[in-house]
C-alpha cells in the first residue's frame, strides 16, 4: 500500500516507461512509411479507431472498477480481522483466571495471523508481481514475509510440539484455529470457563474461519481470465490501430500550416498515438495491479502491518512492555 500523499511523476514513468517504448515504435513505423515511402492507402478512417477506442475505454473502465472492488473487499476482511482479534484479546484475558492458558490463546492467534500472511503471500500462476516492470519496482519496497521463513515466524509464538504438528499439515491457520477450539473446550471441561463464555468463544472461533474463507476466496480466485483477456487484446489492438487512424486528420493540417512544419506534420502522429496509448495502457497497468491484493506489489492490502498492529495491541492487553515495533513504510509503501 502506498502510503503516502501520491506517487511521484517520475516513479510513475520508471513503472509504465516500457509500454511507452513500444507505442513509440509503433508510431514511428506507420508514419514513416505513409511520409518518406509514400504509401498512402495505409490510412484507415479515423471513426473505425474512434468506435474501437470507446469500446476499448468501457472494458478499461469495467476491469478497473472490478478489480478496485476486489482490492477494497480484502482491506474489509482484515479490517475484520483486526477487530475480531482484538476481541479475542479480551475475551482470551477477561474470560480466564488462568495467565498461562490466556497466553497461549494470545500467542497461538498470532501464530495463525503469521500463518495467515505467509499463505496470501504465496504466489499464484496468475498473479503478476513476477512481471519485469513489478520485479523493478519491489527494490523500493520490502515484504516481510520473503525476509524470514514462516518456521521462524512460528517459533516465537508455539511451543516446538505444536510447531512440528502445525508445519506439518497443509493448512496451517485452519489447523491453528482448530487448536484453539480444542482448547477452549478442554477449559469448559475443566470448568474454567462457564457455558456462555465457551459459547461466546466458539463463536469468535467461527469468526475468525469465515474471515480467512473471505480472504482466502479473493487469494484462491483471479478477476475473471476471459475478462481479462479480451481487455488486453483490445488495448493491443488499439494502440496499433490508433496511428493508422490519425494519418489522414495529420495530414490536413498542413494545409494550413505555414513554416518549417508545412508538409511535415502527419510527424505529429508520434507524440500524440503515443500519449493516447500511454493512457490506456497505464490504465490497464493499475488495474492489473489491483487484481490480487495480497501478492506482494506496491499496491497490496498492508496485511503484514495490519498483523504487527494486533501483535501490538495484544501484547499491551497481556500487560507486556516489550513489544515489537510497527512497521515503518520504505519509500512510502508498506505491506
Amino acid at each position: 500500500m502506498h502510503a503516502g500523499k501520491s506517487y511521484k511523476f517520475s516513479e510513475f514513468i520508471l513503472w509504465t516507461r516500457r509500454n511507452i517504448y513500444v507505442a513509440l515504435i509503433i508510431g514511428i513505423i506507420p508514419v514513416f512509411i505513409y511520409q518518406t515511402i509514400g504509401i498512402k492507402w495505409l490510412a484507415i478512417p479515423w471513426t473505425v479507431v474512434a468506435l474501437l477506442g470507446t469500446a476499448t475505454a468501457f472494458l478499461v473502465g469495467f476491469k478497473n472498477t472490478q478489480t478496485y472492488n476486489r482490492t477494497w473487499e480484502a482491506r474489509q476482511i482484515w479490517g475484520a480481522i483486526l477487530n475480531s482479534s482484538r476481541a479475542w484479546g479480551v475475551m482470551s484475558r477477561d474470560f480466564l483466571n488462568n495467565p498461562s492458558k490466556t497466553k497461549e490463546l494470545v500467542y497461538r492467534h498470532f501464530a495463525w495471523l503469521t500463518a495467515m500472511r505467509y499463505a496470501m503471500r504465496d504466489t499464484r500462476n496468475w498473479e503478476t508481481v513476477s512481471k519485469t516492470y513489478n520485479q523493478e519496482y519491489k527494490s523500493f519496497y520490502t515484504i516481510p514475509e520473503r525476509e524470514t521463513s514462516l518456521e521462524e515466524e512460528l517459533k516465537k509464538y508455539l511451543s516446538e510440539k505444536e510447531l512440528n504438528y502445525i508445519l506439518s499439515t497443509k493448512n496451517r491457520a485452519a489447523q491453528l484455529l482448530s487448536l484453539q477450539g480444542k482448547t477452549t473446550k478442554e477449559l469448559y471441561d475443566n470448568q474454567e470457563i462457564d457455558s456462555l463464555q465457551f459459547v461466546e468463544m466458539q463463536k469468535m472461533i467461527k469468526d475468525l474461519y469465515d474471515q480467512q474463507g473471505k480472504s482466502e476466496r479473493i487469494k484462491n480466485f483471479p478477476y475473471p481470465r476471459q475478462f481479462a483477456t479480451i481487455n488486453n487484446f483490445f488495448i493491443k489492438l488499439f494502440c496499433i490501430l490508433l496511428p493508422f487512424g490519425m494519418l489522414k486528420e495529420f495530414d490536413k493540417l498542413n494545409d494550413a500550416t505555414m513554416g518549417f512544419m508545412h508538409g511535415y506534420m502527419v510527424w505529429l502522429v508520434v507524440p500524440f498515438s503515443v500519449l493516447i496509448s500511454w493512457v490506456y495502457t497505464s490504465l490497464e497497468q493499475v488495474g492489473e495491479s489491483t487484481e490480487n491484493p495480497f501478492e506482494g506489489s506496491a499496491n497490496d492490502v498492508p496485511i503484514s502491518q495490519m498483523s504487527r498492529t494486533i501483535e501490538i495491541d495484544l501484547r499491551e492487553m497481556l500487560g507486556e512492555t516489550d513489544l515489537p515495533p510497527a512497521l515503518q513504510p520504505k519509500n512510502n509503501i508498506i505491506l
